[in-house]
């Protein structure tokens, strides 16, 4: 199954950080992708359970709450969220039962990771199934309401006939009975609307058409008044409130056309108040989002609804809802696109306008709302809003995650009769502080998350140029560092690695003027620059604004990327040349594959990879990178041997042939470019 079309929301009540990212890497690594939160006390995780969650994980312990804790607060706000829990590997099965008593929907010993990816799946896959029941019962339960209104709004006369008594009578039909409503024909048998003469052919039909598909029959029927009128009348099997009847239809003279505008309006409205319903506003909010249009979207929580429920009944509620859906047609012009988003909630869509602009509004609305008094079946009743607000742009989300942000952000008015507007960056901020990789990278950027480190390359010919090769890690908002091994890969899938490299172009170069010398920096680029068109251009404008030196910026692609984009890679280098600049190959295995890319490809500088500079202390191992270096100065290619570690293999580099060394022995990567080259 294919994951990757929406993000697991993941949260996690864990105490590590690492343990935390490990969890979601497993989940990643299992071909999906997550939207990861991590929490460790009860109050971050009652502000979390304030969203909405795909699945929960909770560790066996952690110093601030208790699995007990977490399987009450889940279970107090009553979110249907599947809860894991982890225990201890040795645990009994006396921990598991009381973990399942308390909740949860799977155990799992810590480690098993594949038994947690297993049960995590049937979570996941079950959830979408009560999800999926959910809509289709509010479906079901919004299209009988549309059907009753359809009956009563018909042109047709329709009645529903149980044991040969009348169970429902819509208006036409009472109307062309001449009965004044529904409670006068509510049990009557329906042959006291037939003609006496018919009324023998009406009994005899009427027991054959109840078994029937559908049938008619034409007859004389008479009204309250003992009118009589032809009509054809059209009998099928039907069900009324779960109950088997008959449907009994006579049709209208005029055509359908007003039934049919009635049934496309109807279908978009909220049959309480009149409004869009949810489904049709998502439509339209989906339509903007697409568009280039600014625009503004509210969610509009009316507050303490369920204490409203208990003290003035759903009856009560229902008619205060209708009072405030005629409030805000009231409040706001006809361009205002208003619903009743849910039980609880409005929504408004308002093109052209900025959501500051709405900001205004929607607080003079805080104000008309909170100082009207409602008239509630006699009982005086006062409430308010929490508003969500968000602004929509050219890149905006999904209709969905649009009005999930909003009522985010209602939820987070804590007191009620507000307004929070969404700040992206609030939501990256969290997400990062919960070890997102992408947010991470995305608020790095930013706000300083990124760090760069500089190691030295010696050389072993006496060239006088210092040399340093620039490296990054990525900070998490708890100052760890992560691993490019770790980023890079989400990075790739987040499609960031250009702007990344950008970002360390620039930064590398501002580090670069201001070191002392003007020293020549190795700097990284990503697969994804082989084929962007745009990075010669854009180089060529960085370099000419630094007023660099000539020869100063080496740029090192990988060997095996290049292998694959020979034509491009060729292309790049021709303008990097042109530019001044050098170009670096890395992780050179040494095959006779990679030494034809020298055909093509003009690198300068040749980096071996890490195996070869490894074990030697053995002959065969010192022979054969001796022969590879000999090869590569015939073909005038500078030499780089990286990961050295220790001084004993210094003489024998040297003999070699090597032009330049790297590795901690020389010096780890530092904040600073301040190697002693005199000392070399």
């Amino acid at each position: 199954m294919n994951h990757a079309k929406r993000a697991t929301s993941l949260l996690l009540v864990e105490d590590s950080q690492n343990e935390a990212e490990r969890i979601a890497n497993l989940f990643r690594a299992g071909g999906r992708s997550v939207r990861v939160q991590r929490v460790d006390c009860p109050e971050q995780l009652q502000q979390s359970l304030m969203q909405s969650w795909d699945l929960l994980i909770c560790a066996p312990a952690c110093e601030q709450i208790s699995a007990e804790q977490v399987a009450a607060l889940l279970s107090k706000r009553s979110r249907d969220i599947p809860l894991i829990q982890l225990v201890e590997q040795d645990s009994g099965s006396a921990v598991i039962v009381e973990a399942l008593e308390r909740g949860a929907r799977g155990v799992v010993a810590q480690g098993e990771d594949r038994m947690l990816l297993l049960i995590a799946s049937r979570e996941l896959a079950n959830l979408r199934d009560r999800r999926a029941l959910h809509a289709a019962l509010e479906a079901h339960r919004e299209a009988e309401k549309r059907c009753q209104l359809l009956l009563e709004s018909s042109q047709d006369a329709i009645a529903y006939i149980h044991d040969g008594m009348h169970i429902y009578g819509n208006q036409s039909w009472r109307q062309r009975f001449a009965y004044e409503s529904a409670e006068e024909l509510e049990g009557m048998p329906i042959i006291d609307l037939i003609a006496q003469a018919d009324q023998a052919k009406f009994k005899a039909f009427f027991k054959e058409a109840s078994s029937e598909q559908e049938a008619e029959l034409q007859l004389t029927a008479v009204t309250s008044s003992g009118k009589p009128f032809a009509a054809k009348m059209v009998f099928s099997p039907a069900r009324w409130q779960g109950e088997a009847c008959t449907q009994v239809i006579i049709r209208s003279e005029h055509g359908d056309a007003e039934l049919e505008a009635k049934l496309k309006k109807i279908s978009s409205q909220d049959l309480t108040t009149g409004l869009f319903n949810h489904n049709h506003f998502l439509k339209l909010l989906e339509k903007t989002a697409s568009s280039s249009t600014p625009a503004a979207v509210a969610y509009l929580r009316i507050d303490h609804y369920s204490d409203l429920l208990t003290s003035i009944g759903l009856s009560g509620v229902e008619q205060l809802v209708i009072s405030l859906a005629e409030l805000l047609r009231g409040h706001f012009d006809e361009n205002v696109s208003l619903a009743r988003f849910a039980d609880n909630a409005f929504s408004l869509l308002q093109t052209g306008i900025t959501a500051p602009q709405m900001g205004k509004s929607l607080n003079l609305l805080l104000k008309e709302v909170s100082s009207r008094l409602f008239d509630v079946g006699g009982r005086t009743v006062q409430t308010s809003f929490s508003i969500g607000l968000v602004g929509l742009a050219q890149d905006s989300a999904e209709a969905v995650q649009v009005m999930e942000r909003a009522r985010q952000c209602a939820s987070a008015v804590a007191q009620g009769n507000g307004l929070k507007c969404f700040d992206p960056s609030e939501e990256l901020a969290a997400r990062a502080g919960s070890g997102d990789i992408v947010a991470l990278l995305q608020q790095a950027f930013t706000s300083d998350g990124f760090r760069l480190l500089f190691q030295p390359l010696v050389s072993l010919r006496g060239a006088s140029d210092k040399h340093y090769e620039v490296l990054l890690r990525l900070k998490t908002a708890q100052g760890e560092e992560i691993s490019p091994l770790d980023f890079l890969p989400v990075a790739e899938q987040a499609g960031l690695l250009g702007k990344i490299d950008r970002w360390v172009i620039l930064n590398a170069i501002k580090r670069q003027r201001s070191a002392k010398d003007s020293p020549c920096l190795f700097i990284h680029l990503s697969p994804i620059n082989l084929q962007d068109q745009s990075l010669l251009p854009w180089l060529a404008s960085v370099i000419n604004a630094a007023k660099l030196p000539k020869g100063r910026l080496i740029f090192q692609l990988n060997t095996a990327d290049t292998e694959q984009w020979i034509k491009q890679t060729q292309t790049l280098i021709g303008g990097l040349h042109a530019l001044h600049c050098k170009v670096a190959l890395a992780n050179f295995d040494g095959s006779a594959r990679q030494f034809a890319l020298f055909k093509h490809l003009d690198a300068d500088f040749i980096k071996l990879g890490s195996s070869l500079s490894q074990d030697l202390d053995e002959a065969e191992n010192q022979q054969r990178l001796k022969a590879l270096l000999d090869k590569l100065a015939e073909q005038n290619k500078q030499s780089i041997v990286p990961f050295v570690e220790t001084v004993g293999v210094l003489s024998l580099l040297w003999q070699a042939g090597a032009h330049y060394i790297q590795g901690y022995y020389l010096q780890a990567p530092n904040d600073d470019m301040n190697y002693d080259f005199t000392a070399s």
